[in-house]
């Protein structure tokens, strides 16, 4: 049986041994005077080459950063789209996980490095190992206890850091199961997905885990939200954006197109769901379960991956081949 970091957000480590070559040609577009909703802007990410732009954040700094797996460092981009990085303690730290902390600096996982990173607006980089060998530590959240908590994927444990670095690991009770993203619920406790497990799990601040099972067609679960009427996530292999509840009643809606293949999702400006479609796309979803998408510049080649809400009226994604990070606009100026 593969190791469940194998297919960690069917595709990223898929994606890592694709061929980069046939995507030269990539369109950018030039940001317009006055934006549109629904008007999509793509800057190249011009520090270094292959980086596959995975998770991302707006820093305290008003600008959006992004953990690089590809070449082991930690981007960050103005609102203007000037690019600057930073490296972590080698090229192949991999980290994919990133976000702001009670500290007001950007906190980040390192899957093979098999540690926590913690990186300052100015560049500078502490890292934790942590405990569990081989962890792959993925998805990381802020939490209103002032920790970050984190997820390991082949450790089958969710993790929590305080800031002076201490971290507790708690084991998910379901075997093999890729706990893979987390995030704050507005329950105050931390939910997460099980991307092989096929739950989505529930952890209090006592450690404390709670889960529960998806329909069997359910696929997935990928990325995570707290959102209108509680947690969205998003599933490939069903190809939906799904809701749970607290009682974990699961609503999913179906996406247009039958090559969807949603993988990040967030919590827009403007108080609707936005996901990234694998397929070229970036869509939102109402409270009445309408769903629009906007087509990205550089279509499908682009896969963009995670996204995030950012530091103005718009939502940023992460394009994972296509070495861009992009902004769509969510509000109207």
């Amino acid at each position: 049986m593969p190791s469940p970091a194998a297919v960690l957000g069917r595709g990223i480590r898929r994606l890592l041994t694709a061929s980069l070559g046939a995507l030269a040609g990539i369109a950018v577009v030039a940001a317009p005077a006055r934006a549109d909703v629904g008007d999509v802007t793509e800057f190249p990410i011009t520090t270094t080459a292959d980086t596959l732009p995975a998770g991302l954040t707006t820093g305290p700094d008003g600008a959006v950063w992004f953990a690089a797996p590809g070449v082991g460092r930690i981007g960050r981009v103005t609102v203007e789209g000037k690019v600057t990085d930073f490296p972590t303690s080698g090229p192949d730290s991999f980290p994919l996980g990133i976000t702001t902390g009670a500290d007001q600096a950007l906190w980040f996982t390192e899957g093979r490095a098999n540690r926590i990173g913690r990186i300052t607006t100015s560049g500078q980089l502490t890292e934790f190992p942590v405990p569990t060998a081989d962890g792959f530590p993925a998805g990381i959240a802020s939490a209103p206890d002032g920790a970050l908590w984190f997820t390991e994927a082949d450790g089958d444990r969710i993790g929590r850091i305080t800031a002076s670095g201490r971290i507790t690991e708690y084991p998910v009770p379901t075997p093999s199961a890729c706990p893979n993203s987390i995030a704050a619920g507005g329950d105050g406790a931390l939910w997460f997905t099980e991307l092989t497990g096929g739950k989505i799990g529930r952890i209090d601040g006592s450690g404390r885990i709670t889960e529960f099972a998806l329909p069997s067609a359910s696929g997935f679960p990928d990325d995570i939200v707290t959102g209108p009427g509680g947690m969205w996530f998003t599933t490939s292999g069903s190809d939906s954006v799904d809701r749970i509840d607290s009682t974990g009643h699961v609503t999913g809606i179906a996406l247009p197109g039958p090559d969807s293949s949603p993988s990040g999702i967030t919590l827009g400006p403007d108080g609707q769901v936005w996901y990234a479609d694998q397929a070229g796309r970036i869509g939102h979803v109402d409270t009445a379960g309408r769903i629009t998408v906007f087509p990205v510049p550089g279509g499908a080649d682009t896969v963009p991956f995670r996204i995030a809400a950012g530091p103005d009226h718009g939502v940023w994604f992460t394009g994972l081949l296509g070495n861009v990070v992009g902004r769509v606009q969510a509000l109207p100026e």
